[in-house]
C-alpha cells in the first residue's frame, strides 16, 4: 500500500513539473501533435511555410507573409490534402470584454498573461499553448513588472515543446480585429504578448485543425 502511494505521488509530481508531456500526443508519426486540453491537432512544423508554400507566391524564404497570404496558404494546404486532412486553419483568438484591445497584464484579451480558456471555452489557442501547455512565462508578470527572459534566440520561449521551427516571433491568428478590420489578432511567442497588427504586415503562421 505504501509503495503504491509513493508511486502515485511520484506520478502527480511529474505531472506538475511537466504538464506539456501529458497534453501533447504525437500523431501522424510525429508530423502533428494532438492537444488534449484544447481538443485540436497542431502541425508539428510551426513554420511549414518556410519549406512548403504549396505554390502560394509572396511568402518570404523565412516563412513570413501578410494575413491574406496566410489564409491563402492555409487554403492551398487544404486543397493539397496535406497530411491527409483538408480542415487546417489558423489558430483562433477571441475578442473578449469590450470590443477591441482591452490592454492589461493579466486575464485580458490584449497584452500579457492573457485569458486562455475558461472551462470548455477557449479564448486564445496560441496563448494556451504558450502559457498553459508549454509552461512559458511572459515578458511582463501580472503586475506589469519586466521579467528578465533569456536573450536571443529564444527570448521567453524557453520551452518550444516537441515542435519544430516554433519561432519566438509574431504569429497570425485567423481572426480579424473588429474595431479596425484592416488588422488581425496576433500572438507573439517571443514575449507572450497578444494584440492586433495590420494585415499588410508580414508575420509567420502555424496550422491547426
Amino acid at each position: 500500500m505504501k509503495t503504491t502511494t509513493r508511486y502515485l505521488a511520484a506520478i502527480l509530481l511529474l505531472a506538475q513539473i511537466n504538464p506539456a508531456s501529458a497534453a501533447l500526443i504525437s500523431r501522424l508519426s510525429g508530423a502533428a501533435y494532438y492537444d488534449d486540453a484544447l481538443d485540436v491537432t497542431w502541425l508539428a512544423d510551426a513554420n511549414l511555410a518556410a519549406s512548403n508554400t504549396f505554390g502560394v507566391s509572396g511568402i518570404s524564404p523565412g516563412g513570413s507573409m501578410t494575413w491574406d497570404k496566410a489564409n491563402e496558404w492555409i487554403a492551398a494546404m487544404n486543397n493539397a490534402g496535406y497530411q491527409g486532412a483538408s480542415d487546417w486553419r489558423l489558430p483562433t483568438i477571441v475578442d473578449t470584454g469590450s470590443s477591441g484591445c482591452n490592454w492589461g497584464y493579466s486575464e485580458t484579451d490584449c497584452g500579457y498573461n492573457v485569458q486562455t480558456a475558461t472551462g470548455a471555452t477557449v479564448f486564445s489557442e496560441m496563448a494556451h499553448l504558450f502559457y498553459t501547455t508549454l509552461g512559458n512565462t511572459a515578458r511582463y508578470d501580472t503586475n506589469g513588472i519586466w521579467v528578465n527572459c533569456p536573450a536571443e534566440p529564444v527570448y521567453c520561449l524557453t520551452n518550444p515543446g516537441p515542435f519544430t521551427n516554433l519561432l519566438p516571433n509574431t504569429y497570425w491568428s485567423g481572426n480579424t480585429y473588429a474595431v479596425y478590420p484592416s488588422s488581425a489578432w496576433t500572438f507573439g511567442f517571443g514575449g507572450g504578448g497578444q494584440g492586433d497588427r495590420d494585415k499588410s504586415s508580414t508575420f509567420v503562421a502555424m496550422a491547426v485543425r
